[in-house]
């Protein structure tokens, strides 16, 4: 039996016990659960996180008994890439996957998954909600030991609740049809939008797992806060929006920053009531972000009643829970709106491990990426990793908050930004370090340097102000950057 998994029973003390007493053997133990909650386009503007305006019980619950990273990233920041890159420990170029139609198994057939690798354990693998990319196609019955529920929102329905705008909104109908109004404030229950009914099934499922024999990998994923930021009224209502305006200041691009590093936000702009070109009102921003951030506490709500399922089960201390986001967002901060950049609004993620016996409400500054949660998870619970996993262990950083992370933490994103890998002309390569991020524009297909961003951070600030890459007194730290990012290979489209 490995120390990963005697520690999960017993405390840290001992824990630091059983691994000085060299040939000492610990009771055999049952294996422990997991339980992975997935939720689209969460940012950190959590209050475990120290935003003082979020009102987020359940989660910073949750973090009394995690570890929380506080530098966490994604290695892409738009849905089916991160999501394909965090479940199979591989980065984005390593799959060949970095759009919205590519799934990982076209070009990945054999590669195994994370639910997939506990399944082959004797472990019931199942998933509730969105876990892959939202369409039919990217379900992955090899990952699963039963079809996934809840998981295609074209099927389950559940972004709004309001005749006006269920009146518009046709899933899967004709171009300009798929949306109605950005946000929602509609006087329904919970479960008259789809993560409500996440939440409910997944509680079902617990209690149903909970009477097996085998020990479960569920899989949790919660749509809100991604567009449209659609709640019920009472939890709009937990915020005054006179708290939520934008700075004026917040709002500036990055000096000296390459074009190619922005977007027009075209995700928002397919809402009915958002402008199809130029700036938003100030109106608009409040409203928005007053959405996030009810839909953000709608959220916190549903994880909450299957948390409180799985104490009320006595599956607490029996069960690693894991609570990540696919990528982070814009709200208006530097002139952007959703995701989509290599900065830091978007690619920075909101990491919680709780882990039995093992962590105890502590935080860590390591810089740690999205691929490191399937080793990490894989070796608490005793399981081989595949050979072709990217990804690195967090076991060091669960307990010991001064443990070092990456030196740096890479993530990625393409331009032209279409949705589709045949509009890349250019791949941008970002690396964040404690006080910096660098990002290389490489021309897509053969890794020619076309342009480069250097950022410095202060302490209280993580926004990019001033890209000082054109700057001489940097050359030791442009190189120093450019060090760290991963070989500038040719890319290759298709199969």
């Amino acid at each position: 039996m490995s120390l990963s998994r005697a520690c999960l029973k017993i405390s840290v003390a001992a824990c630091a016990l059983v691994a000085s007493a060299a040939g000492a053997k610990a009771e055999a133990l049952p294996r422990p659960n997991v339980l992975l909650v997935m939720v689209d386009d969460l940012r950190t503007n959590l209050g475990c996180f120290g935003d003082p305006l979020a009102v987020t019980p359940n989660i910073d619950r949750l973090a009394e008994r995690s570890t929380r990273f506080d530098r966490a990233y994604c290695q892409i920041s738009v849905c089916n890439p991160s999501r394909a890159s965090m479940m199979t420990g591989r980065t984005p170029d390593d799959l060949r996957v970095w759009d919205l139609q590519t799934t990982f198994r076209a070009r990945n057939p054999d590669t195994i998954t994370l639910p997939q690798l506990f399944k082959a354990h004797g472990y019931h693998a199942t998933a509730i909600g969105k876990i892959y990319h939202d369409p039919a196609k990217f379900r992955d019955p090899l990952s699963w030991s039963e079809p996934a529920e809840l998981d295609d929102t074209g099927e389950v329905r559940g972004k709004y609740a309001t005749e006006e705008n269920l009146r518009i909104y046709q899933p899967g109908g004709k171009r300009g049809r798929e949306k109605a109004g950005a946000t929602e404030a509609g006087e329904v229950p919970d479960e008259a939008y789809i993560d409500g009914r996440v939440a409910s099934r997944a509680q079902e499922r617990l209690r149903e797992l909970a009477a097996g024999a085998e020990p479960f990998f569920l899989a949790v994923g919660f749509r809100r806060p991604h567009l449209p930021f659609s709640a019920p009224q009472k939890y709009w209502d937990l915020y005054d929006p006179a708290n939520l305006t934008l700075e004026p200041a917040a709002a500036e691009r990055p000096r000296d920053a390459p074009a190619l590093a922005f977007h027009d936000f075209p995700e928002l702009r397919g809402y009915t009531d958002m402008p199809k070109a130029g700036p938003l009102a100030s109106a608009q921003v409040t409203r928005l972000r007053h959405g996030y951030y009810a839909a953000t506490s709608y959220v916190d709500a549903q994880i909450g009643r299957v948390l409180e399922t799985l104490a009320e089960l006595g599956l607490e201390q029996k069960t690693v829970v894991v609570l990540v986001s696919d990528h982070g967002y814009h709200l208006g901060e530097q002139g952007l709106w959703t995701k989509t950049t290599n900065y830091e609004a978007d690619v920075r993620v909101p990491l919680l491990m709780a882990v039995p016996g093992l962590t105890t409400g502590r935080e860590t500054a390591a810089l740690v990426e999205s691929v490191d949660i399937y080793p990490t998870l894989a070796e608490l619970c005793d399981l081989s990793i595949p050979a072709e996993v990217t990804g690195i262990s967090l076991i060091p950083n669960l307990t010991d908050a001064a443990a070092p992370g990456r030196s740096g933490a890479v993530s990625q994103f393409p331009r032209p930004w279409s949705g589709s890998e045949r509009d890349f002309d250019s791949m941008g390569y970002s690396v964040r370090t404690a006080e910096n991020r660098y990002v290389e524009w490489r021309r897509f297909g053969t890794g020619e340097v076309t342009a480069r961003e250097l950022y410095a951070y202060a302490d209280d600030d993580v926004y990019e102000h001033a890209n000082l890459a054109a700057d001489p007194k940097q050359a030791a730290l442009l190189a120093q950057m450019a060090r760290l990012l991963p070989a500038a290979a040719p890319l290759r489209v298709g199969p």
